[in-house]
C-alpha cells in the first residue's frame, strides 16, 4: 500500500474508552466506548481538566487553568485563560486545527469563566465548538 507523506502525518480519530469512564449500557461488565469525533471532544475536556504536574509520567501534560483559581473574572483573567487553553490544545491535541479560543464571564455572579473553543477535526474537516466552564470560586472536582 502506497501512502502519501501527508496522509501518514494526520492522526486517526480512533476508538477508546469513553470519558468519563463508565459502564456500557445493557447491564454488561464492559466499559462504554467512544469513537471518531467524540474521542476528540473528550480528549479536549481531559486536557483542560488535567493540571500540569498531575500525571506522574507526563508532568507537562494538561493545562494551567488551575493557576487562575480565585482570580477576578476580568479581561486579564479571561485573556490568560484563553492563552493557557490555546497553548495546551496546540501541544496535546494534534487531531484538531484550533480556529478560535476566547473566554468570557458567566454565571449569575461572574463566578464562571466560559472558554469558547472553535476547532476543526483535521481528518474529517468537520468544524465544532465547545464551551468549557471553569469555576473561579472553587477547586476542580
Amino acid at each position: 500500500m502506497n501512502q502519501s507523506p501527508r496522509s501518514s502525518l494526520i492522526p486517526t480519530l480512533g476508538c477508546g474508552w469513553a470519558f468519563p469512564v463508565e459502564r456500557a449500557p445493557r447491564g454488561t461488565a464492559a466499559l462504554a466506548l467512544s469513537a471518531d469525533e467524540a474521542t476528540v471532544r473528550e480528549a479536549i475536556v481531559l486536557i483542560l481538566a488535567t493540571r500540569k504536574g498531575e500525571r506522574a509520567m507526563r508532568p507537562d501534560f494538561g493545562c494551567n487553568l488551575d493557576q487562575l483559581l480565585f482570580a477576578p473574572n476580568n479581561g486579564a483573567t479571561q485573556a490568560s485563560a484563553a492563552f493557557e487553553v490555546r497553548e495546551a490544545l496546540l501541544a496535546w491535541e494534534p487531531r484538531i486545527e484550533l480556529l478560535h479560543v476566547a473566554a468570557r464571564a458567566g454565571g449569575d455572579h461572574g463566578e464562571v469563566l466560559l472558554v469558547d473553543i472553535d476547532y476543526r477535526v483535521r481528518s474529517t474537516d468537520n468544524r465544532y465548538n465547545l464551551v468549557y466552564p471553569f469555576y473561579l470560586d472553587r477547586a476542580l472536582a
